[in-house]
């Protein structure tokens, strides 16, 4: 059998402890799901399980078209970018499946039908406009909860550790939400 052909590409994202390994292939048609070893979950990821094996990975998001990989603050990419990418790379070319697209399915279906109408708005915003730009850093951001005005965000990927979250939490997507949903009071991290 003939092994696959996988370009990978490194980026940096705006959080020192994220890198966002970028293959040449779509994994899947949109969103992101996140990784978090002792998750009981990593066997609907085998690349996410592998990866967070690797001593010093504490998260691994994958997005349609993209895996961002979070180490923890005192591991050094010196020592961890060589052992990611052979790892990306041996298991993409050897076709290996990267998630069970029916638990993802799952996951999306379960999100999409909870919530009020305002939740129901605020996740519009979050998916049309909020995540796609957070994705580009290797990032993805959630809705956990919309209570007496204050939305409560979780930040995944990237984003989880980045020193720039609260900016981009109170100038990015508070602004934007209380710009179109008036009962919007706060945006605040889920910690």
């Amino acid at each position: 059998m003939a092994k696959r052909h996988v370009q990978l590409s490194a980026s940096p994202t705006p959080n020192p402890n994220a890198v966002k390994f970028l293959p040449n292939m779509h994994f899947f048609e949109s969103g992101t799901i996140e990784f978090q070893s002792g998750n009981d979950n990593l066997d609907k990821s085998p690349i996410a399980e592998k990866l967070l094996s690797i001593d010093g990975i504490d998260i691994v998001m994958i997005g349609f078209n993209f895996i961002s990989v979070t180490k923890s603050q005192e591991s050094e990419w010196e020592n961890l970018l060589e052992p990611i990418r052979d790892q990306i790379v041996s298991h993409l070319e050897n076709d290996e499946k990267v998630i069970d697209l029916e638990y993802l399915e799952r996951i999306r279906e379960e999100k999409r039908a909870s919530g009020s109408e305002i939740e129901q708005k605020i996740k519009e915003i979050l998916d049309d406009e909020i995540r796609p730009a957070i994705a580009m850093d290797g990032g993805d951001v959630e809705l956990k909860s919309f209570e007496d005005g204050i939305v409560t965000l979780h930040l995944q990927g990237a984003c989880s550790t980045c020193p720039s979250s609260t900016m981009t939490l109170k100038m990015g997507i508070e602004n934007r939400l209380k710009s179109e949903i008036p009962e919007v009071v706060e945006v605040v991290q889920e910690i």
